[in-house]
């Protein structure tokens, strides 16, 4: 890594991509976005100041345990004074992204155990495998316009779903929207 003095308070685009490690167009992208910010010379050539290389590293470890850039963007906005983040602030800014990672953990391990059924059924069928079209409520319906055939016959919403009658699928299923989907036993389930 290339040293910079430390006399030098500002820096050029390619002092900034060899020092962070980051190519020059994520940081052009990053200043498009507003995660970090620099002035323009008298020859239009950006310069940063030298805490964009605390922030550009803060956005990139952020990035690397999958928080979205929009949430980085929000989480430095909050920031006084848009000043760089320190070691305070990613302490409190991990605890808060650390439910949402375990919420995409989980996610990523229900997916991974579905993905091993699905492979067992063979199906990988668009109108009823799991993976495919997950949360699928009316699969059991058949596809296409059979729900409206159902809704008519029925003379209202199509008819509860072995999991809405257990209570699992919420009021909005009681209106015949589509909100509050239960999970399709169809497919992806051990044995299917």
């Amino acid at each position: 890594m290339p040293q910079i003095s430390t006399k030098v308070h500002e820096l050029t685009v390619g002092q900034l991509s060899a020092r962070s490690g980051a190519a020059v167009s994520a940081l052009h992208f990053y200043e498009s976005k507003g995660l970090i910010s620099s002035r323009r010379t008298s020859g239009n050539q950006r310069r940063y100041e030298r805490d964009a290389l605390r922030r550009v590293a803060f956005i990139r470890a952020a990035q690397r345990v999958g928080i979205p850039l929009a949430t980085i963007r929000e989480a430095l906005a909050e920031l006084p004074d848009e000043r760089t983040p320190n070691r305070e602030d990613w302490a409190r800014m991990s605890e808060l992204w650390r439910s949402e990672l375990d919420q995409r953990i989980a996610q990523l391990n229900q997916l991974r155990d579905r993905l091993a059924d699905c492979i067992g059924c063979g199906c990988l069928s668009l109108d009823k495998c799991a993976l495919s079209n997950p949360e699928d409520r009316f699969g059991g319906y058949g596809s296409g316009s059979v729900l409206l055939a159902v809704a008519d016959k029925a003379g209202g919403p199509a008819p509860a779903t072995k999991a809405e009658k257990a209570g699992k699928a919420g009021k909005a299923v009681e209106a015949g929207t589509p909100k509050g989907n239960a999970t399709s036993e169809r497919c992806a389930e051990p044995g299917a």
